[in-house]
């Protein structure tokens, strides 16, 4: 039990493209806190102009958002609660701000030595026109500034391209176009200074989609990795170094891939991944030998 922290507030749910989840996972964690030994105080977060009044009516010791895309886990709220002086789970505005742009924090990977797939950005369909001849395919068609795989689409050819990028440009103003990586995905889980168990993912749709990461019972989830040891250590030494690139903190998921030659390209770091009954995070911590109330002392123990 966590000696500085006593009654947490949950806020969770929210207004982005991810509410569902979020609804889902803030749940996950208000349960966990609660087994766990603490007094927790929630909200879902529906009304923004609540959130100040609600903070001041129930003094929370510490925040633990679990508001997953825009307006909670891109440096928004964690703005708000560095101004007021309350604590918080989790990375800071740059650290948070950062994670959440595709492509800011793609452009820094690149500029810091951490392997990432090559890009493009689209903000238009003139743009698209522009690129659409120019690309080798496949590739995937990703809003910026979205999570949970919404707005993400794999085209395989100049067709499929021109309709990702309408439907991207439907959750965003701007859109990564990122080269196809033909090999095994990996997810880390970072809490603090741990690192925990790599998993490898394994979806039956063509990627790791929405449905697969949330729905579908068909993904397979591999854990142990597979990896040799050595291997292991590589894959949670990169994702080591993609956090602290972006200047994250606290905890947080790196999501990366292997390609054909067996070198590792970073796709993107989440900080407030899902913690839903299909998330990525608690089954690692699982493995690692904390359960869903000792990871919640582990996750409060990351807060400075």
């Amino acid at each position: 039990m966590s000696t500085r922290f006593n009654k947490v507030a949950v806020l969770f749910g929210g207004l982005s493209a991810e509410r569902e989840v979020a609804l889902l996972s803030g749940r996950t964690v208000i349960k966990a806190l609660l087994t766990a030994g603490y007094e927790v105080v929630e909200l879902d977060l529906l009304d923004r102009s609540l959130l100040l009044p609600w903070l001041a009516e129930h003094k929370p010791d510490v925040v633990f958002p679990v508001l997953h895309g825009r307006m909670g886990e891109d440096g928004v709220l964690q703005g708000l609660l560095e101004w007021v002086g309350i604590p918080f789970v989790g990375s800071g505005v740059m650290g948070s701000a950062i994670a959440m742009d595709k492509l800011r924090s793609k452009m820094i990977f690149k500029t810091g030595g951490v392997p990432t797939p090559d890009f493009v950005v689209v903000r238009s369909q003139a743009d698209a026109l522009i690129h659409q001849a120019r690309l080798c395919y496949p590739v995937f068609v990703k809003p910026v500034r979205e999570g949970s795989s919404i707005g993400i689409g794999r085209a395989d050819n100049q067709g499929e391209f021109m309709s990702a990028v309408t439907e991207a440009l439907n959750h965003d103003t701007e859109v990564l176009v990122e080269q196809f990586v033909d090999g095994p995905e990996y997810t880390v889980g970072i809490i603090g200074a741990e690192v925990l168990p790599v998993i490898r993912l394994k979806p039956h749709a063509r990627f790791y989609d929405y449905d697969a990461k949330y729905v579908s019972e068909d993904t397979e989830y591999h854990l142990p990795s597979g990896l040799s040891a050595e291997l292991e250590g590589a894959v949670q030494a990169m994702s080591l170094m993609a956090f602290a690139a972006l200047g994250c903190t606290g905890w947080g998921r790196v999501d990366l891939m292997m390609d054909g030659q067996g070198a590792l390209q970073v796709l993107e770091v989440n900080t407030i991944p899902g913690m839903t009954d299909h998330s990525l995070v608690p089954k690692a911590a699982l493995a690692y030998g904390w359960d869903l109330p000792e990871l919640m002392h582990k996750l409060l123990a990351t807060v400075k």
